[in-house]
């Protein structure tokens, strides 16, 4: 059977430690309604362990065989996914292009953006129930994005990107729910099946998820959620911080 026209390999990375996802750990930790932050989400930085992550991302990358390799790379054009893209890339050694695609962006959150679950639930109690009825995937934040909102995009850039890396092996840069999203697309998975996965499994900073295109087309999951690129607690530890504000 002749090979599908897209790319023969898709990587997919989460972002590094950003500085949102610290702030949101100490607003749960303490309770608070909102994140302490003075930036607007597509700006927000990685951390010191953010970098460190992706310094390591890359040196994993160069340590590849050749034909293992990524040969392209795109990337959400938010600071702490270009971030990542750029210092894995610089770490790596690879003569690597890095173009940016706001279909990789992150879920608008609307609304409740840089908002904790507490301050969601006290400040939009009929929003809370309204997600509770409508269940994590269909849900859509004032103003925002539902998880299937985001699975539109995600046809969107695989339909127009297969042409143009078609035999690559396609490295994108992008966040939690997005990579999620991913495999509800690419498996084909039903809302079900979706969930249970995110009920078990926190998608780590800079894991790395990974597809290989099959005879027939479509793409076979080699590795969900890897972090053996990343070294000692002391030098670039695993981080699992969410990302998405919930009522739940």
């Amino acid at each position: 059977m002749a090979q599908a026209p897209g790319p023969s390999g898709l990587w997919l990375v989460r972002h590094g430690e950003s500085l949102g996802n610290v702030a949101d750990a100490q607003a749960q930790q303490q309770g608070s309604g909102r994140l302490e932050l003075d930036v607007r989400d597509p700006d927000v930085p990685l951390s010191d362990t953010g970098e460190a992550q992706a310094d390591a991302l890359g040196d994993w990358l160069a340590g590849l065989p050749a034909d293992q390799r990524p040969t392209t790379v795109l990337s959400s054009p938010f600071a702490r996914a270009a971030g990542t893209a750029e210092r894995a890339v610089a770490a790596s050694g690879l003569d690597l292009t890095i173009r940016f695609d706001e279909r990789l962006r992150e879920r608008d959150f609307g609304a409740f953006d840089g908002m904790t679950r507490e301050g969601i639930r006290s400040e939009y109690p009929d929003e809370a129930r309204r997600r509770d009825l409508l269940g994590k995937f269909y849900y859509r934040p004032p103003g925002g994005e539902s998880w299937a909102d985001v699975a539109l995009r995600v046809r969107s850039l695989l339909a127009t990107e297969a042409l143009r890396h078609d035999g690559e092996r396609l490295l994108c840069f992008s966040h939690q729910a997005v990579v999620m999203v991913f495999r509800y697309v690419l498996e084909e998975l039903s809302e079900s099946q979706l969930l249970e996965i995110d009920r078990h499994e926190q998608i780590a900073n800079t894991s790395v998820t990974r597809y290989e295109q099959s005879d027939g087309g479509a793409y076979r999951l080699v590795a969900f959620n890897g972090v053996d690129h990343l070294g000692s607690p002391e030098d670039a530890p695993v981080t699992e911080e969410n990302d998405v504000p919930s009522p739940a």
